[in-house]
């Protein structure tokens, strides 16, 4: 059974503000695509888009983009944020979409699919591509790292003990890690041309304190707001308090250099004989 989170309108909100759009991890899927299938392109769909960020990036390669999220509160947004008009966006499932067999270049998720019923979804994916189309899922881990200069080490360290204060109330469903899910599904896809990229680094500059909004749309965040949150506001006022003190910052809106650690799995569907 899949897991539907993201769903409330302030943790959209959120979401399309602060999270890290992966443009780079979108480059590696569209370079491994273009080895293996003829252009155009005209078809790819963006499974759990959530508001779009990352959908629009493939838009200058397909014929026609869509989102697909089971959320009516991140399409609204979607639809609300500038986006090309090959792009358009769907409510579904991620395990029965609605369109025909074999019509899709690219099936992706982007940072996703350890909510869907993996079984299913990776048999609807299999429905859905082309001969030679692609299957491509991606996620990161949620040790962010903060690049600080002479900082970074003491910056680490408190953001460390923020992730553990986190943990606990961290969905079962994904365990410690949703690396190993990926691996999972991974070694369960039957194609023979797939490829496992264990870590990709991407750094976004911006202000502390929209490093500290993005691991409060975390889930184990989300979860403790709404179980204690005096508890969850003082962690994170006492998180930002510490960050600021170690940069020698006098506030949040010190910038810093963020370091999102992706992982993803790549793999094409065999051609017809």
């Amino acid at each position: 059974m899949a897991e539907r989170q993201y769903e409330g309108k302030d943790h959209a909100v959120s979401y399309q503000k602060y999270r890290v759009s992966p443009q780079e991890v979108v480059e590696k899927v569209l370079s491994f695509l273009e080895r293996r299938k003829a252009k155009p392109f005209h078809l790819a769909l963006d499974v759990g888009c959530g508001s779009g960020q990352g959908t629009v990036f493939l838009a200058p390669h397909f014929t026609h983009v869509v989102g697909i999220d089971v959320s009516p509160a991140m399409l609204e947004f979607a639809l609300a944020s500038d986006h090309p008009p090959n792009v358009s966006y769907r409510q579904s499932p991620a395990e029965q979409m609605p369109f025909e067999d074999g019509v899709v270049d690219l099936v992706t998720s982007m940072t996703a699919a350890h909510w869907f019923d993996r079984p299913r979804f990776l048999l609807e994916a299999d429905r859905l591509l082309r001969p030679g189309g692609c299957l491509a899922l991606l996620s990161y881990t949620m040790d962010f790292e903060l690049e600080g200069g002479d900082h970074s080490s003491q910056l680490n360290a408190i953001c460390q003990k923020f992730y553990a204060a986190l943990l606990p109330h961290r969905s079962t469903h994904l365990g410690s890690s949703s690396l190993m899910l990926y691996k999972q599904m991974y070694d369960s896809i039957p194609y023979e041309d797939k490829e496992w990229h264990e870590c990709l680094r991407v750094r976004r500059k911006m202000p502390l304190s929209s490093y500290m909004h993005m691991v409060e749309t975390f889930t184990s965040y989300q979860a403790l707001l709404q179980k204690d949150p005096l508890e969850a506001k003082r962690l994170s006022q006492d998180i930002t308090d510490k960050l600021v003190s170690a940069m020698g910052a006098s506030s949040p809106e010190t910038d810093v250099t963020v370091v999102v650690k992706y992982f993803y799995l790549l793999a094409c569907k065999p051609s017809a004989k």
